[in-house]
């Protein structure tokens, strides 16, 4: 599993560059690739830098490519594929459907393209807790008035994000705090993602797309937009291009993955948002992760005391 942009943070990916050649690497080629040291970015900051959408994206595409690389050179490699968001990208990395130095050019796009297509200040996300989809769902639709405002992440059983118009998220977020929800919080983001306002983004970022050569998958990938496996390259490319104006359908990702006998699923990359939220869609899953040296080695320890039980 590989996080979305809520994960940057700085200093990710130091460690494991110290430690290991193979994310090194990684980070060098995002380098070369963008033409400016991405990696002096996420390991020194400013943090008000690598907050920006353009190059948070390609910063925690590349730090969860490292990680998965020092996975992979300890002879560990997926058996699925899955990321949340922008996480899709470093599992179509890792799955063989794009090169690194295209993934990290065409992500630094995305997120210039999806700052772009809302005008600062007019779009909002807020979180939901604790109210059943169905019930978010009607609060959207009664709170659009002419705007939009529709759930972009259904993260897990009673998390869900919604984004539109930012009049129109807080006439919805009112609606689910009258219909029981816990909460309804806006969230500190720079765009209003995965939904009818991101059209425009999508629209560029298609045209960016359709010029990569997008291989087919080595492993399935579980893909956000429809929530099923898909192996073909130019399925895998469609999904990506939808995704940024369509829900995430998170909770789904995994239930998919566990209905395919999963049994195992670990984070890599910075953060371990995605691995508490798996243990809330199924609590019958193992989840281990990977951002640092530390995590790497006991991720390894653990898979491999499982096998010797």
């Amino acid at each position: 599993m590989f996080p979305g942009q809520g994960s940057q943070k700085v200093g990710m990916g130091h460690s494991l560059c110290e430690a290991f050649p193979e994310s090194g690497a990684v980070f060098a080629e995002a380098d070369d690739a963008l033409g400016f040291a991405l990696s002096a970015l996420c390991f020194e900051g400013p943090e008000s830098e690598l907050q920006l959408t353009a190059n948070t994206q390609p910063a925690i595409l590349t730090a969860s490519v490292a990680a998965a690389r020092a996975l992979s050179a300890r002879g560990l490699s997926p058996e699925w594929v899955a990321g949340h968001s922008l996480g899709e990208y470093s599992a179509a990395v890792i799955a063989g459907v794009l090169p690194l130095r295209e993934a990290v050019v065409a992500v630094r796009r995305r997120g210039e393209y999806m700052q772009e297509a809302v005008p600062v200040g007019e779009g909002a996300m807020a979180a939901i807790l604790a109210l059943e989809l169905p019930a978010i769902a009607r609060a959207c639709q009664e709170a659009e008035q002419g705007q939009v405002v529709a759930p972009a992440n259904v993260n897990s059983p009673g998390q869900v994000v919604i984004a539109g118009h930012a009049t129109a998220v807080d006439r919805a977020s009112e609606l689910c705090k009258k219909a029981g929800a816990r909460k309804a919080m806006r969230l500190a983001v720079s765009a209003p993602f995965h939904c009818a306002l991101m059209m425009p983004a999508q629209e560029r970022l298609a045209r960016d797309l359709e010029r990569l050569p997008f291989r087919d998958a080595t492993v399935p990938l579980v893909n956000n937009v429809d929530a099923r496996p898909v192996r073909d390259g130019a399925e895998c490319r469609d999904g990506l291009v939808r995704q940024v104006s369509s829900t995430v359908r998170w909770q789904e990702v995994v239930e998919r993955l566990a209905g395919e006998g999963v049994d195992t699923v670990i984070e890599v990359g910075p953060g371990t948002v995605l691995s508490g939220l798996v243990k809330k869609i199924d609590k019958g899953l193992r989840v281990l992760h990977v951002e640092d040296p530390g995590s790497l080695q006991t991720t390894l320890t653990a898979l491999l005391e499982r096998q010797s039980a």
